[in-house]
């Protein structure tokens, strides 16, 4: 232990410790806003400086460890000028126009700022200027970035992926994409974790709230709306509803009030994809020599992306079974449009996600089957979602609970669990259980595979076969996973993979406040609404049962195949949008 004085208090913290932690151990917060504790500690923005007694220099609290001795001062006259210096500098080389931007009111800058009395800037602007297109899932304002780093090093150090680079030197020293390549032809996955990371306005999804309130207005379109299992975990933390007051019910309720027409359930369509995924691993077991092992999920856009640029290699080895939003999408317009007497060309297929790169799969060639155009044609993320509650007025206090519409019914409980690392592992196997043996496992009886680790394995004995399976969340851990298998030191027979840390509930698309990573907390959430539920296998969703019956005949039927699986080795990795996915359909790309 190492004994040190902070603003007088004198306390014993462990070797290593650094001047933060040790400082938040007895209360005392030192702001900052390029750490993030275990990604990014070097100490760039230099907000976090305090003053050591014996020392001329003032020392970044996020990378300076204790030594024994150590008098330390967080909120001298020094410190307080420097912090302020600090931020104004920053703030000169940022386009400053909180009104405009997406994160005001939750940007650390900006309360910085606030809490630094700074009201009249002392420096002239130089800001860097946007130049990027506004049709991509990911938008950078390169005006608002102010070179913290974090992007680089969540996409290099968790992810893995390395897409985020310095660019220049000196004053030209900017955050690009590595290469000089434009976004769109780069490896991005386009997972978002560079955006819910981002401390200030500088990277977003692309706004399509206008084009939702576009279609609600056009007599001529009926808007049928679908909500992913993770939304309903994170939906009212942006609007000031708790998580017991943040009922899916709520939200139906606010949807309604939006104007959306149909408001549905994505978990029924989750247990569609269990049926047809599980169908499927049975399939290749009772015909092992005729595939590649191990057979990997699919329903994670971002590691598909990634499975074409890292390891396309491994694309035979992915399920043909289609994400659970594109299978609601095209029964959108097929069966559902017929059990509502809808005309499928008007129907305005709406999807609520956690996921920014939902927003790209949407446009895939190869995921339009219905007929009847895009499939999905509007991708919202969770944020969009609460922005718009909060544009229309809508009082959290006044929604009441509301049902989901008819004919497409709820889901199961092994669909709510879609959205957590392992939950749709868990829920295959429930179901791959039961179409193997022709009777029901302990719902419970496959909870080994829940955890947060982001690489965790497990074996289970399937009617007489012993099965390895693993689950990996995260890219990083992604790509470890594969060099395993690759080098011949791993073998499994199924894998899942979500590209986000924790899963969905962890998503590019979901709410965040800097420096909470709440993935963990919002799983637990899901597993509780599966415990409650009553039925907690997808093949005993009576929905289910009855879609196949009125419509696709059976898992892997000649239907389900036409309209519920994708060749994924076909998969175009250019993004394609048409003229009015635009934020503003007058430009394509904006120059300040």
């Amino acid at each position: 232990m190492v004994n040190i004085t902070i603003d007088g208090q004198k306390i014993a913290v462990p070797e290593g410790t650094t001047i933060m932690k040790a400082a938040d151990e007895v209360g005392i917060k030192i702001p900052h806003l390029c750490y993030l504790e275990g990604v990014n500690d070097i100490g760039a923005c230099r907000v976090c400086v305090v003053e050591i007694e014996g020392i001329d220099k003032l020392a970044t609290a996020c990378n300076t460890q204790v030594v024994e001795g150590m008098v330390i001062r967080t909120n001298s006259p020094r410190v307080r000028w420097a912090r302020r210096i600090n931020v104004e500098l920053i703030l000169s080389d940022h386009k400053a126009n909180c009104p405009y931007c997406l994160k005001s009111g939750n940007c650390t800058l900006q309360s910085l700022a606030n809490d630094l009395g700074l009201l009249i800037p002392d420096y002239s602007n130089t800001a860097e200027k946007m130049n990027w297109s506004r049709e991509l899932p990911i938008v950078r304002d390169a005006s608002k970035c102010i070179k913290c780093m974090r992007c680089v090093q969540i996409c290099d150090k968790v992810q893995g992926m390395g897409v985020w680079t310095i660019l220049g030197t000196g004053y030209r020293t900017t955050i690009g994409v590595r290469d000089n390549k434009r976004i769109d032809l780069s490896d991005c996955t386009l997972c978002g974790q560079c955006v819910t990371h981002c401390p200030v306005g500088a990277l977003r999804e692309c706004d399509d709230r206008l084009r939702l309130q576009r279609a609600i207005a056009d007599p001529d379109k009926i808007v049928l709306l679908q909500i992913a299992p993770a939304v309903r975990t994170a939906w009212g933390e942006q609007i000031g509803l708790g998580v017991k007051e943040a009922t899916l019910g709520k939200l139906v309720c606010a949807l309604k009030k939006i104007g959306v027409d149909y408001v549905f359930d994505t978990t029924l369509s989750a247990d569609l994809t269990i049926m047809e995924e599980g169908s499927e691993f049975l399939h290749r077991l009772n015909n092992r020599d005729k595939y590649q092992w191990p057979m990997f999920t699919s329903c994670c856009p971002a590691w598909v992306r990634y499975a074409k640029t890292q390891s396309p290699d491994l694309l035979p080895n992915l399920s043909t079974a289609k994400s659970p939003q594109q299978m609601f999408g095209t029964m959108a317009k097929t069966y559902m449009a017929k059990r509502l007497g809808l005309d499928p060309d008007k129907i305005y297929s709406v999807s609520v996600m956690p996921c920014t790169c939902k927003k790209y799969e949407r446009t895939l060639v190869e995921e339009q089957d219905s007929g009847h155009g895009t499939d999905v044609d509007l991708v919202l993320t969770t944020r969009e979602i609460d922005r718009i509650i909060r544009s229309d007025g809508i009082e959290p206090d006044e929604l009441e609970d509301m049902p989901f519409d008819k004919v497409f019914g709820e889901g199961s409980g092994a669909g709510v669990i879609f959205g957590s690392t392992g939950g749709v592992m868990e829920a295959a196997l429930r179901s791959a259980y039961f179409l193997a043996t022709g009777s029901n496992p302990d719902p419970d009886a496959f909870s080994q595979v829940r955890g947060s680790g982001g690489w965790r394995e497990a074996t289970f004995n399937l009617a007489g076969q012993e099965l390895n399976i693993a689950i990996v969340s995260g890219l990083g851990n992604v790509r470890r996973l594969v060099d395993a298998i690759h080098s011949g030191k791993e073998h499994y027979d199924f894998v899942e993979v979500m590209a986000c840390p924790g899963g969905c509930v962890g998503g590019g698309g979901q709410p965040f406040r800097d420096g909470e990573e709440k993935a963990s907390e919002r799983a637990g959430i899901l597993y509780s609404l599966d415990d409650v539920n009553d039925i907690r296998f997808s093949h005993e969703n009576p929905t289910v049962a009855e879609l196949y019956q009125d419509f696709l005949g059976a898992p892997l039927s000649e239907m389900s195949h036409k309209y519920l699986h994708t060749e994924v080795k076909d998969w175009d990795m250019e993004m394609h949008f048409d003229q009015d996915a635009l934020e503003d359909p007058r430009k394509t790309y904006l120059y300040d």
